[in-house]
């Protein structure tokens, strides 16, 4: 029977990404079936309400076997939806978003090659959004940290480092502010340790190791990076710089029985409909989907043909020092399958 996958259009640049990951699944002969809706901010300037997400796509994701998200915009200003994001994370508890951050052959890698595992606590931490108002002049913004929740992202970076045979999880955090919130999270990581044995925790404070990723990245090869929602948004950020563009950065975000799987960049709306982008974090944030949904073989010869064509140099876009439009890129990784 074959497996169904919601895939959300998304903003900006979104449409003709998400139709590139089709395009290179499709060629590589996939069953899953790809049954596309809205979501975003595009929909909601149109539709408004108060999500950016149709009542019609919830009731896909629900039947859905795992869903791909294109790029969206998410507005800002007081009263303004939460994201497309934050909203299928928290609804299907996809507590695991997972970026491996892997140097590509013939890339510019500014610090030297590098290979790990970011791995960020997706539904909870500042992401609940609850601001206060106390006057006109004090606004607070709450912090929601859990103990379950901490279990379960600790127990998925230690599964996710023996999986793939590496050594060490490096919770980061700042538990020396934030006594209690980074205190919780540190204890249910050194709980969660205690099962491993053969696994090493090294602890980082959050700045300490923001200074680390600059100063000797290779540290970190293969080992898990793990933090809490927003340190390991904005740290996972900064890992994307070490491998030369943020156009290659698949991701996934992945709870107990759904996954939802993006590439890690924005909607970039100001090279919507130029045919420009880099199309590779969505092509492999859709292979990876494949590999979700028991397609392992599409997986490795998706991830394999877009290694080559970005090792020939020959069609790759203006971010990794190319010339080559989207479509050509694309059309260039469906020629190696």
């Amino acid at each position: 029977m074959s497996k169904t996958a919601a895939v959300i259009e998304g903003d900006g640049v979104g449409p003709e990404l998400v139709d590139a990951m089709v395009k290179v699944a499709e060629a590589v002969g996939t069953n899953v079936e790809f049954v596309k809706c809205e979501a975003g901010v595009q929909w909601w300037e149109k539709n408004g309400g108060a999500t950016l997400i149709p009542d019609e796509t919830w009731a896909l994701l629900d039947e859905a076997d795992a869903c791909f998200k294109g790029p969206t915009t998410t507005p800002g200003g007081a009263g303004s939806p939460r994201s497309v994001a934050v909203s299928i994370r928290q609804k299907y508890n996809l507590y695991a978003n997972v970026r491996p951050i892997k140097t590509f052959p013939n890339t510019n890698n500014p610090l030297g090659d590098v290979d790990f595992v970011c791995v960020r606590e997706g539904t909870e931490g500042m992401y609940i959004g609850e601001e206060v108002k106390l006057t006109d002049d004090v606004y607070i913004a709450i912090r929601k940290i859990t103990r379950p929740a901490c279990k379960n992202i600790a127990t998925y970076s230690f599964e996710e480092a023996k999986k793939r045979g590496y050594d060490t999880v490096v919770p980061i955090h700042k538990s020396n502010i934030l006594k209690m919130t980074c205190g919780t999270f540190l204890e249910e990581v050194e709980k969660v340790a205690e099962g491993y044995p053969g696994i090493d925790v090294w602890e980082y404070h959050v700045d300490n190791i923001a200074q680390q990723l600059i100063k000797n990245p290779q540290l970190f090869n293969n080992k898990i990076l793990l933090s809490t929602n927003l340190f390991m948004d904005v740290i996972s950020e900064e890992c994307s710089a070490l491998i030369g563009s943020i156009g290659l950065i698949y991701s996934a975000n992945i709870g107990d029985n759904f996954a939802m799987f993006e590439p890690a960049h924005g909607s970039a709306p100001k090279y919507a409909g130029l045919d420009k982008v880099n199309p590779v974090a969505t092509i492999l944030a859709g292979a990876w989907m494949l590999d979700y949904l028991g397609e392992s073989d599409k997986f490795a010869q998706i991830f394999k043909a877009t290694e080559d064509v970005i090792s020939e140099g020959k069609h790759l876009t203006y971010d990794l020092g190319g010339k080559a439009s989207l479509s050509e890129m694309t059309d260039a990784i469906i020629s190696k399958l």
